[in-house]
């Protein structure tokens, strides 16, 4: 086998790149949306377990008083505050970026995240350039593909 022909298949990390198009921010933001909803209903839920937990320890004890029983409902509480302000941290930080959404220029590229591809690389390739490669999408269709293959 000649070496001059030889080729390696190597892993590479490619971006990708989204034009902020109107169809783009409706659908940032009904997905931001959803996550909203779904972190105010795991904040319901928490807070409901919260309260049949203390009614269900104090219906335990004999004496709800019992230095026991107040600490676990203690101990409940803290875990319950931690996780709500957990919760409300990850709630502040969608609505911190659906404004950002709402705010984006038409036709700007934004960062839609990273994927694997694979390249075949041969001798006398220039290794820094095949590395270098992103995708940008226009509503979601592959619109340029930039660097080299």
């Amino acid at each position: 086998m000649d070496v001059s022909s030889s080729q390696l298949l190597l892993k590479r990390v490619v971006n990708i790149k989204a034009v902020v198009t109107p169809l783009w921010k409706e659908e940032a933001q009904k997905q931001l949306q959803s996550q909203l909803n779904q972190i105010d209903g795991r904040m319901q839920q928490l807070e409901m377990q919260s309260q049949r937990f203390v009614s269900e320890m104090q219906k335990q004890g004999s004496n709800p008083a019992d230095p026991a029983i107040t600490q676990q409902i203690s101990s409940a509480q803290s875990k319950l505050n931690q996780d709500s302000r957990q919760l409300l941290q990850q709630k502040n930080q969608l609505l911190q970026q659906l404004q950002q959404v709402q705010t984006l220029e038409l036709d700007k590229e934004v960062s839609q995240g990273q994927i694997d591809g694979f390249f075949n690389v041969a001798v006398g390739d220039h290794m820094i350039k095949k590395m270098q490669v992103e995708i940008l999408l226009r509503d979601g269709v592959v619109e340029e593909i930039r660097g080299e293959m």
